[in-house]
């Protein structure tokens, strides 16, 4: 069936490429955990998890159990962390399909220990998530002294890897970064006290890894006889993030080099369903929020909110049509929306429109839509909508 020419275009090779880049970056014990949450940060996860293991990813990111099925079913030897954790009824499917849960709770450990001995299996692995200051998920040092006894041989769980979240990699002054990583040493040291081997420290996001954090949290591993795993996201997908501050009086090695090599995963596109002239005084979308001041020409796209097209771009941002700007006018509809081309020459039904993307020498990148609206990359990505049809390149 013909679908409305509304699409999304995934490289794989590109995000391969991305992967196999970052993978450089990474100190040499330490090895990259691939996220593909979010269906990859909505860049589909049937095309994004098998590109990343291709690419030598061992380990790929889910959000919650659900994720890791799907993952499962598309990489069969990849071992599979769900960073979510899991809720109650959900370790029987994590038993079966041979994930590693996150866990920072007793029930999770329950709810684990429960399905491991129902299906007869004598251990199985999870990743013991520490609250280093975030206040997000998970445990605290009070917590911890609860839950390490939990970790004995009558256990199934396996404590494979210590991990948690740095919620400030991207503040360049690293303040809280190597707070964070404080209060990480003191737990771990901890958890050496209780006898336990732990093969993986799980620390660190795409921004620790451009920034040069890669080297610390190696030597904070080796400290305890850990390797490191780190988690790029959006790095793998093609953006560098941004620090607040920028960094002065230039960047890193790592993000210097990062911002040269890293590409875009994903582009957006549409194209123009019809083209109008309208005269002056004309009002153009819901509530008549632009009226036109001059005589225009008016192209009328296929995409709107409910495709992820944030409302709140309209009069204010400009797509690419035939390598030009044009600025988008008027109020975005839930389906539709409406630039001004006047200035384009040659516009015609079935000109392509780029959303997101590059095209000729322009390029409009997911940080311009963030900005526009005040939002991050992140959001505008996962923001595109499931009936937006997602094909490979």
């Amino acid at each position: 069936m013909t679908v409305r020419p509304c699409w999304v275009e995934i490289s794989t090779r590109t995000l391969e490429e991305n992967f196999r880049f970052l993978s450089s970056l990474a100190a040499e014990q330490a090895e990259l955990l691939a996220i593909v949450k979010a269906d990859a940060y909505g860049h589909a996860l049937e095309m994004c998890a098998p590109a990343a293991v291709r690419a030598g990813a061992r380990w790929l990111g889910v959000t919650s159990v659900e994720e890791g099925v799907a993952a499962r079913a598309l990489c069969p030897e990849a071992h599979i962390l769900v960073i979510g954790g899991v809720f109650p009824g959900q370790g029987e499917d994590v038993v079966r399909h041979r994930l590693t849960a996150v866990v920072w709770e007793p029930w999770q450990m329950d709810e684990l220990e429960h399905a491991a001995r129902a299906a007869e299996v004598g251990s199985i692995p999870v990743h013991l998530e520490l609250d280093t200051g975030m206040s997000r998920q998970g445990v605290d040092q009070e917590g911890l002294a609860n839950l390490l006894p939990r970790f004995t041989e009558n256990s199934p769980l396996r404590l494979e890897a210590v991990m948690t979240h740095l919620f400030a990699a991207d503040e360049a002054d690293g303040r809280m970064t190597r707070e964070q990583l404080a209060r990480a040493d003191e737990a771990l040291s901890r958890v050496q006290a209780t006898g336990q081997r732990v093969e993986w420290l799980n620390v660190g996001n795409s921004a620790a890894l451009l920034a040069g954090e890669a080297e610390a949290i190696a030597a904070l591993a080796a400290r305890y006889g850990m390797k490191t795993l780190m988690r790029p996201g959006l790095a793998l997908y093609g953006l560098a993030p941004k620090f607040d501050p920028d960094f002065y009086p230039e960047d890193p090695p790592t993000l210097a080099e990062a911002r040269r090599r890293l590409r875009p995963v994903l582009s957006w596109k549409c194209r123009v369903v019809s083209v109008r002239s309208i005269p002056s005084d004309t009002a153009v979308g819901y509530n008549a929020t632009f009226v036109a001041t001059e005589p225009m020409r008016v192209a009328l796209l296929p995409v709107g909110y409910a495709d992820g097209l944030d409302r709140r771009l309209g009069n204010q941002f400009s797509l690419l049509v035939r390598g030009e700007r044009a600025p988008m006018i008027g109020r975005v509809s839930m389906d539709q929306t409406v630039v001004d081309v006047t200035d384009i020459p040659g516009v015609e039904a079935g000109d392509e429109v780029v959303i997101l993307g590059r095209q000729g020498d322009e390029a409009i990148t997911a940080f311009d839509h963030a900005e526009a609206v005040g939002t991050i990359p992140w959001e505008v990505f996962t923001r595109i909508a499931a009936r937006v049809p997602r094909v490979a390149v």
